[in-house]
């Protein structure tokens, strides 16, 4: 390890919010030293309890997000947060930058806000938001919360990523419960009705509760529904003592064991696929060749599966073989 890259590991391990900031940017960015950084970070993180934050928006996330910390911070427990957001179709960056609705965190050493930008990613997280989570558990958060963006039924990625799934509704929706039967309700570890003190919340409780009764669930989990009215911190402390219970319950059960493995063949897939593709995509791509494949397909000369097998056998993969 060289001793730049030795300096940084040692500064990121220390807490040091600028060298924490540095490095999730470097990742971001894809530069070729981010990888070596983050080899070296994994042997140092593994300690963290990741909790996920998804559901529609306007379901009050950020809000929630900014009192889950603040009791977690009350329990001298070092938070870090990762907000999904939004891409911004000029710059890239995220649009909304959740770090401005969550001022009473802004000034905590115990406490590290990011905003991350989608990017395009389906799913409802950045792309890089395993590498920064990986780098905020090695800079020593005891807890990392990740928001996702908040697009709906596509939300599901986070359970890949997360130990514990916070899914959140609000009242009012309706038959939108129905439609996200399929997708986000599904991953749930924990329902939050936010938005509790408003008309309906009740009536939302017994959807879900309802849905659960014919959803196929562990017999040895019992999915809370709680309810929180995340503006006034109401049913927070509540939530935080239902997380922790699942927690424990994870490290006791061989589910928590079977999570951990599923989580790291599915990351472990995700980097192969985007190497692969990188690789590919460096040896054959370019914008000419591109526009000549899809000229072929719009004029019906060529299909698209026949294109594939082409580019992959070029780049020395046999058909089939992938």
């Amino acid at each position: 390890m060289s001793h730049s890259l030795d300096e940084q590991v040692e500064n990121i391990c220390s807490g040091d919010r600028r060298a924490v900031a540095r490095a999730i940017s470097q990742v971001e960015n894809g530069g070729p030293s981010s990888i070596p950084l983050l080899k070296t970070l994994f042997h140092k993180a593994g300690r963290a309890f990741v909790i996920g934050i998804t559901g529609s928006p306007g379901a009050g996330k950020s809000t929630l997000v900014e009192k889950l910390a603040t009791e977690y911070r009350r329990q001298n427990k070092r938070v870090g947060i990762v907000a999904v957001d939004p891409t911004s179709p000029f710059s890239g960056g995220a649009i909304l930058g959740d770090r401005i609705r969550m001022q009473a965190l802004a000034n905590d050493d115990g406490a590290y806000i990011r905003s991350m930008a989608t990017r395009g990613q389906l799913g409802g997280l950045a792309p890089a938001a395993y590498d920064a989570t990986l780098i905020l558990d090695a800079a020593g958060c005891d807890v990392v919360l990740i928001e996702t963006v908040g697009v709906g039924q596509d939300e599901v990625e986070i359970a890949r990523l997360a130990d514990a799934t916070v899914v959140m509704l609000v009242p009012g929706m309706g038959d939108d419960i129905q439609t996200f039967k399929a997708g986000i309700m599904e991953i749930a570890d924990l329902f939050v009705i936010n938005k509790a003190d408003q008309p309906g919340a009740e009536q939302v409780k017994n959807e879900i509760k309802l849905m659960l009764s014919v959803a196929p669930r562990s017999a040895d989990w019992q999915t809370p529904i709680l309810k929180t009215v995340a503006t006034t911190g109401e049913g927070v402390c509540g939530l935080v003592e239902a997380v922790e219970s699942f927690r424990h319950f994870l490290e006791s059960h061989p589910m928590g064991a079977d999570r951990r493995r599923e989580r790291a063949r599915l990351h472990l897939l995700a980097l192969l696929r985007q190497r692969l593709f990188e690789r590919v995509a460096r040896q054959q791509f370019d914008k000419q060749s591109i526009d000549r494949y899809v000229g072929d397909i719009l004029e019906r000369l060529r299909d698209p599966h026949s294109i594939v097998e082409e580019i992959m056998e070029a780049s020395g993969f046999r058909s089939g073989s992938v």
